[in-house]
């Protein structure tokens, strides 16, 4: 088995899990030793309370040893500054994350063998440094999210991309991209934590109260609600057209994006916002819905994406009403993907209400085949031997 460091851009705690912290998981629980390093902070932090309050918490994280989260892993939160411009703060940021990351090291006994990284930026902190072997997992086109230098980064991730002995991607787009500058580049899309939504199939699950008062058809999106990927006046102009059904939002407002503005959706009495809830209570949230939706727009950012969402509402048994982005096209046999239209979306709606398209047994035993035991192993395959999947 190996020793693992994963250089994120999430940190582990926060609401909405992504690929870092599930593959960090997984990475454990198939025996590897991981530490897991907190984001660095691709963007500088904005005047407003959340990232005042993220910056205390890194503060106080910062400040203490790496902490064991659960066997085998543990997570480490280096006091470097976000956003760094210019050569010297960068080379202050290089030597904090360096030295701090020998003593985590030894301070835990870690061997500097794989660095698995997120981050199109690692280059520049001194990274791979003692690594021996370097994997960059592409998850999105990061440099197209709001705030983002994107120069910067597309110069510091195409320097990465030549310099890793392998690139795992999670579109076609992006394999199309990153292939460019390394050939050794392979496209896994995106998949789910399979057996934690596969209990919104339980009949013993209770739906919570908030969302059973809410009137059927229930149709919802789970997930961040941010205007750069969500098309929030398609949203508004279907729950104008549909007043007796339902429109559930479950997920944080504007995370990664604190331009987006809901005021045409607020007009709508149907649509219903449940606010952010915890992980462990989303399968439960998902029973109580009638289809679940992905509303996204056509963008730049959108073409390189594979939404987390969709095997996780195939998972909890849920029909999928979704845009036609290019990364779910291999799947439109499982879900109806719509033209970015009030008519297409209305019909594709109408359909799976009424019972239409893909058979849930169909769709459940996809979400099956797309999990990240499944994914991760499949991905050490591509590795030397030192990283075993048994």
């Amino acid at each position: 088995m190996a020793d693992i460091t994963l250089l994120a851009t999430a940190d582990w705690d926060q609401l909405l899990w992504t690929n870092k912290q599930h593959v960090a998981s997984e990475l454990a629980d198939l025996g590897h030793r991981v530490l897991y390093i907190e984001s660095l902070g691709l963007r500088a932090p904005r005047r407003q309370v959340q990232d005042l309050g993220r910056i205390l918490r890194r503060l106080a994280k910062g400040l203490r040893p790496p902490r064991q989260v659960k066997k085998n892993l543990w997570v480490w939160s280096p006091l470097v500054l976000p956003g760094a411009r210019g050569q010297l703060i960068t080379r202050l940021n290089r030597s904090i994350l360096l030295g701090g990351l020998a003593l985590a090291r030894r301070w835990l006994g870690l061997r500097s063998e794989l660095l698995w990284t997120y981050n199109p930026k690692t280059l520049a902190y001194g990274l791979p440094g003692p690594y021996g072997i370097l994997v960059y997992h592409c998850v999105d086109d990061i440099q197209a999210q709001p705030g983002m230098n994107d120069p910067d980064l597309s110069t510091w991730e195409e320097r990465l991309c030549r310099a890793a002995d392998l690139v795992f991607v999670t579109s076609p787009a992006l394999q199309e991209s990153r292939r460019r500058y390394n050939s050794n580049t392979h496209y896994f899309s995106n998949v789910a934590d399979y057996a934690h939504f596969a209990q919104a199939l339980s009949p013993e699950l209770e739906i919570p109260r908030d969302i059973a008062a809410i009137p059927q058809p229930r149709i919802g999106f789970v997930g961040a609600i941010s205007a750069y990927k969500l098309d929030l006046d398609l949203l508004a102009k279907l729950a104008e057209a549909t007043p007796g059904w339902s429109y559930v939002m479950i997920g944080p407002v504007g995370e990664g994006d604190p331009s987006t503005q809901l005021s045409g959706l607020l007009k709508c009495s149907n649509v219903h916002w449940l606010g952010a809830k915890p992980y462990h209570d989303l399968p439960a949230y998902m029973r109580g819905l009638d289809v679940g939706l992905l509303p996204l727009r056509f963008n730049r950012y959108t073409h390189s994406m594979f939404p987390m969402k969709f095997f996780e509402y195939l998972a909890a048994g849920l029909p999928v009403v979704a845009s036609a982005i290019d990364a779910l096209e291999d799947y439109k046999s499982f879900a109806a993907l719509c033209d970015p239209t009030v008519d297409s979306f209305l019909a594709a709606l109408e359909r799976s209400l009424d019972g239409f398209g893909c058979p849930q047994q169909v769709r459940i035993e996809c979400a099956a085949e797309h999990t990240y035991h499944r994914r991760t192993a499949a991905m050490l395959s591509y590795l030397p031997t030192i990283v075993s999947v048994e």
